[in-house]
């Protein structure tokens, strides 16, 4: 079982940047692929960015593709949402999750067991 934390949202302005941390706590982080949801007021949750276990592949939704990136440091436990260019329709909730040994359908959110308690990002224009 994991343990998801996220970090580093805040108020930033249209254009800015903002770097999210999914930080996760056991010993076999390296077996989870981790995908970045989110989830703007009166909105359904929607996925963002995913990253896979084996190999590190990364897959994007085609609004944030070129401008967010994520990654993951399997030993410091922690997977991370670089977000460039920011607009106001980013504004939302951002939530982590992981599952272990996924190897496909990397954005359904009905797939992963593991979630963070989200990290509000607010991008005013």
């Amino acid at each position: 079982q994991v343990q998801l934390v996220e970090s580093g949202g805040g108020l930033v302005q249209a254009g800015g940047s903002l770097r999210l941390s999914c930080a996760a706590s056991g010993p076999t982080f390296s077996s989870y692929a981790v995908g970045w949801f989110r989830q703007a007021r009166g909105n359904e949750r929607e996925s963002v960015a995913a990253i896979s276990w084996i190999g590190s592949r990364t897959f994007y939704v085609d609004s944030v593709k070129g401008r967010f990136t994520i990654s993951r440091d399997n030993a410091k436990n922690a997977v991370y949402l670089q977000m460039n260019s920011l607009k106001p329709e980013d504004t939302a909730v951002y939530y982590c999750a992981a599952e272990r040994l996924k190897r496909k359908d990397w954005f359904q959110e009905s797939e992963y067991h593991y979630w963070g308690q989200g990290t509000q990002v607010t991008v005013s224009s």
